[in-house]
């Protein structure tokens, strides 16, 4: 049994979006809660860091997160997107949430590859996914997944990254920032058409770019033998040095926002064969991120279903 350490901060909490927005700070309160009592696993909490701009520039110009830091208010919210997507928001509290959400990312890159540890999981917020090289977009501010990913490279010399992304909403914004870089393989199984409308199997990149769209009203069944069939065996053929996850559990069938029919174990299912894959080609390697989900019962028990399969705990 792997040990697995989580990396989070009170900051993340911190950060409003106002009453009936569906990323609240109940999110992380509750995945925080199920981590904590699954007292059968090793685990152990470490407060994130604040992300420097040096790291943040490897994938966004510093003029487009100074645009984001002038944007925040003194009190009360604005909303930094156009209509008809203006639920993306600033609070006066935003500014150390989004540094310590990507700096949690980082903090796991040096532990994974300076230390024993070969299990981490980002319990934070703001999401990244939908963050592109210089937009705000679906709650995401900085791509935390990517952030990472580019640091492991420049650091460590490592040479091929597979991020994988199993959030209900395509990750545009990592599709996006690695478009055309043959060093990172991007897959992402998710409901569509849905938000953001983009993630079609036409979408490519650099034969790097594996995109798996599923109906609305998938059974679990369907999504995990698309999940084996058009991500898993493209990682496989990869043959990662390290393995990401952008882990959003908004596939579940009690999730407000989509429409798939997960169930809380499937989570597990997913896990386990992206571990067994990371064993196979990447030392064993895993960080993953929270990104979406935002029914508090499909999070709270997820969550444990998803650290039993980082963990090898059946």
């Amino acid at each position: 049994m792997e040990n697995i350490r989580v990396y989070s901060h009170p900051a993340c909490l911190s950060k409003e979006n106002g009453e009936g927005h569906p990323e609240r700070k109940e999110r992380l309160e509750s995945i925080i809660g199920s981590i904590k009592s699954l007292d059968a696993l090793n685990i152990d909490f470490k407060e994130a860091s604040l992300a420097n701009h040096k790291d943040i520039n490897r994938v966004h110009p510093q003029s487009y997160v100074e645009e984001i830091f002038d944007m925040i208010p003194s009190e009360g919210l604005v909303g930094v997107e156009k209509e008809p997507y203006a639920d993306t928001l600033l609070c006066q509290n935003s500014k150390e949430a989004i540094l310590r959400a990507c700096g949690a990312g980082i903090d796991a890159s040096r532990d994974l590859m300076d230390g024993n540890l070969k299990r981490l999981f980002c319990a934070v917020r703001p999401p990244g996914h939908h963050a592109e090289t210089a937009r705000v977009n679906g709650f995401c501010f900085i791509n935390n997944v990517a952030v990472a990913a580019r640091y492991l490279q420049s650091q460590y010399d490592i040479n091929r990254v597979a991020i994988i992304d199993f959030d209900v909403h395509h990750g545009n914004g990592t599709q996006e920032i690695f478009y055309n870089d043959e060093s990172v393989l991007y897959g992402s199984i998710h409901q569509h058409p849905l938000f953001p409308g983009t993630g079609h199997e036409s979408e490519k990149g650099a034969g790097n770019i594996f995109n798996a769209p599923v109906e609305s009203g998938t059974n679990s069944e369907d999504f995990l033998k698309i999940f084996n069939e058009k991500i898993l065996r493209n990682v496989d053929k990869f043959k990662p040095e390290v393995i990401l996850i952008s882990a959003g559990f908004d596939a579940h069938k009690r999730d407000p926002l989509a429409a798939i029919n997960l169930d809380s174990e499937d989570y597990f299912t997913l896990t386990q064969a992206i571990v067994e894959l990371a064993d196979r080609h990447s030392s064993g390697r895993v960080i993953s991120f929270l990104e979406g989900g935002y029914d508090l019962i499909a999070l709270s028990e997820s969550i444990k279903a998803h650290f039993k399969g980082l963990s090898h705990l059946r």
